[in-house]
């Protein structure tokens, strides 16, 4: 591609008179006449579309769709579709179609765009008909544009779209999306289409969209999911086909043995996310995948067993925990207050008080661990009630002493060296956990600063369990004393 001005476009016009009026019909009519593959298998042939693709610009361009979202894993060539797509509707869309084309960044943005310009160059048709510059196409029989930016706010403001792709919406912010709505659907037919394999956290705008695809109730929003079926194993090989339409499909694009390579490299819940297209709690997880869950026992602590708590509380935003754990490694929720959502609520500091006695009086209790900030006022009076030597301040922000703490919870996880009951509250807490490295070790975290995923009884829990290992030792060593 030479630098400097574009010399004038002197081919006629395509003639698409006698076409299919229909949106769906006339780009998967132009995609099979005049695309070529530009890369992958099929190559250099022309664009053959899937049964899968089909289904997916029949959904989204179907009339009256505003909005369409599609969650799909990686490597079912979404980039590739949505190259054509915007192809397309710079010659079959409306009048001065503007296209343009939102990624995470403008690199990937760009990814789209070497796509569409191949597959312009493939064809001398298209090649004497578009100009292609360094940062757009451009159709000057119908003067549409096709233009990659990035998903920045500033970006996006002052255009006007017949179609705008959404490339990977789960690294898109709210901030960003309000931006892409707000110049959406400014003409009589336009559509938002984002593409994209699942968030890493239900905490994103992804997420809040799948959710409200999934109702169903919005005609003008096309939802449509590719994801292996919940609690299959992570290798199993039908289940991968349910997941990967181009896996599936007639002439396959996508391969097994690249999918289980993918595997054997790749930690469990990212495969997962990544390439099965399921929503996994813990992509980021502190604890590896299914860890937690293989420590589950029946048991039940009996009345009167000899135990530590441990209290993480908080005034209002985050929740608060009390958390048990008996001297063989046994955890346990005792109590926990969480905020309904409401800006208004508070907690209510007179039952987590009523709870901690009533624990004091239905176990035998070592010691009591709690977290001092906000609650110093409870805390001298449960030292007063139930004996100083019991009740002690275990600040969870002094790295030094909360990091051995959750390595040591992290091994026995891992190992089955401790046990719980399945409670679903605790379970949820420690899968929002992500690691935080510092110098002194790994630290438990929220998966990003004002998440509403909470982890107190997480932290709560890695104390108790911390505690139970001092006092183990400490009666060791007690022991050895007497021996000798």
């Amino acid at each position: 591609m030479k630098a400097g001005p574009k010399g004038a476009v002197t081919a006629d016009p395509l003639d698409f008179s006698g076409w299919p009026a229909g949106r769906a019909k006339r780009r998967e009519r132009f995609i099979s006449e005049f695309l070529i593959t530009p890369r992958g298998q099929g190559a250099g042939e022309p664009f053959r579309l899937r049964s899968f693709q089909q289904d997916i610009i029949r959904g989204a361009f179907a009339p009256g769709r505003r909005t369409a979202l599609v969650s799909i894993p990686r490597a079912n060539g979404k980039t590739m579709l949505a190259a054509a797509l915007a192809l397309a509707e710079m010659f079959v869309g409306p009048p001065s179609a503007e296209v343009l084309v939102v990624a995470s960044d403008q690199r990937q943005a760009n990814i789209t765009m070497r796509y569409a310009k191949r597959m312009v160059e493939l064809n001398p048709i298209l090649a004497e008909r578009v100009q292609i510059y360094a940062d757009r196409l451009h159709l000057p029989e119908n003067d549409a544009t096709l233009l990659p930016l990035p998903a920045e706010p500033g970006a996006l403001h002052g255009h006007d779209p017949a179609l705008l792709v959404v490339d990977e919406l789960h690294v898109v912010t709210e901030a960003v999306w309000e931006a892409v709505t707000s110049v959406a659907g400014k003409r009589p037919e336009s559509l938002t289409l984002a593409i994209s394999t699942p968030a890493s956290s239900p905490d994103s705008v992804m997420w809040r969209l799948v959710e409200h695809g999934r109702r169903d109730d919005d005609r003008s929003f096309y939802f449509k999911e590719y994801a292996a079926p919940e609690g299959c194993a992570a290798d199993d090989r039908k289940a991968w086909r349910v997941g990967n339409p181009a896996l599936a499909c007639r002439d396959p694009f996508l391969s097994e043995d690249g999918l289980e390579a993918a595997r054997k490299t790749i930690r469990e819940p990212v495969f997962r996310q990544l390439r099965l297209g399921q929503w996994v709690t813990g992509v980021d997880a502190w604890l590896p995948w299914g860890s937690w869950e293989m420590c589950k026992t029946d048991r039940r602590v009996r009345a009167g067993e000899r135990c530590v708590l441990a209290f993480d509380g908080s005034a209002s935003g985050d929740s608060t925990a009390l958390v048990g754990c008996t001297m063989d490694g046994y955890l346990w929720l005792e109590g926990i207050w969480e905020n309904p959502g409401d800006s208004r609520w508070r907690v209510p500091r007179d039952e987590v008080d009523t709870a901690v006695d009533l624990a004091f009086s239905r176990y035998d209790v070592a010691e009591l661990a709690c977290d001092p900030w906000g609650w110093r006022s409870e805390i001298e009076a449960w030292s007063q009630r139930h004996g100083e030597k019991r009740v002690l301040e275990w600040n969870t922000a002094h790295a030094a002493r909360m990091a051995p703490a959750t390595d040591r919870l992290y091994q026995a996880v891992v190992t089955r060296q401790v046990t719980h009951d399945g409670d679903p509250s605790l379970a949820a807490h420690l899968a929002h956990c992500v690691a935080k490295a510092t110098p002194q070790g790994d630290l438990v975290s929220k998966d990003k600063r004002g998440s509403p995923r909470k982890i107190d009884a997480a932290v709560a829990a890695i104390v108790a369990f911390d505690r139970v290992a001092w006092h183990q030792q400490r009666n060791r060593k007690r022991s050895w004393s007497f021996a000798s």
